[in-house]
């Protein structure tokens, strides 16, 4: 069986990337002049008016996280959350909500002391 010219460089590229050491993939390098990673991950979730968000801090340093929503209708007041410090391998839970519907959700971090 012969396989088409224009699908064998896909192949032979798949290949060679699936054979890679894991300490050759760029995800696994780390370099000596990057700052320190930072920065906990949040997932949201919306219900009708109402933002439950989860951050987890997988790092380190402290992040400082606010949720900051943003309503639908003009008239609807837009919230920002306090900062939460979320410490290494904590996981914080974030609320808000509108009157309404909600608009957009998203998160700010800053390094905490610690």
């Amino acid at each position: 069986m012969r396989i088409s010219r224009s699908i064998a460089p896909a192949v032979v590229a798949l290949a060679l990337v699936l054979t890679l050491p894991s300490e050759s993939a760029p995800h696994a390098r780390v370099v000596a002049d990057e700052p320190d990673p930072f920065g906990a991950a949040c997932r949201s979730t919306v219900t009708g008016s109402q933002v439950i968000a989860h951050c987890y801090n997988p790092y380190v340093a402290v992040d400082r996280v606010r949720l900051h929503i943003e309503c639908a209708r003009w008239w609807d007041i837009d919230s920002d959350s306090a900062a939460v410090e979320t410490g290494p391998a904590r996981t914080v839970r974030l609320t808000g909500r509108c009157w309404k519907e909600v608009r957009s959700v998203w998160f700010s971090h800053q390094r905490g002391e610690g």
